[in-house]
């Protein structure tokens, strides 16, 4: 009876590994986007994308108890904080980013106006 009981939790904390390891993605996300290291953030992005698909795939199987729910909780309000945080981190950046392709685009259109008449 032991055995199948360990075999269970070792199931179930898939479940709870999982959560565990996309919280520290999201975390490293946050320190990155903190030292403005953009070019690094896509790889662990993909990361979380992976654990979100592997989650959608197992977390429907599986019954988790009481202390493993709570565990589970706390990490979805600690990746929402990060992630939060990242957003307000990154939204800026991108928004930079929009008006610099937007001025770019403004260019190259006067360029192709003023340019075929020389």
């Amino acid at each position: 009876m032991t055995t199948e009981i360990g075999n269970n939790m070792a199931v179930r904390s898939e479940v709870v590994h999982c959560y565990e390891e996309l919280a520290a993605s999201v975390a490293l996300m946050l320190v990155l986007a903190r030292s403005k290291e953009w070019g690094k953030l896509p790889e662990i992005e993909t990361r979380c994308s992976g654990l979100v698909e592997r989650l959608r795939a197992i977390e429907p199987l599986e019954t988790l108890d009481a202390i493993q729910i709570e565990r589970v909780l706390a990490l979805l309000d600690r990746i929402r904080e990060d992630q939060a945080e990242v957003s307000g981190l990154i939204k800026p950046q991108l928004d930079d980013l929009m008006t610099r392709m937007g001025h770019l685009h403004k260019q190259k259109s006067v360029g192709r106006a003023y340019g075929s008449t020389h």
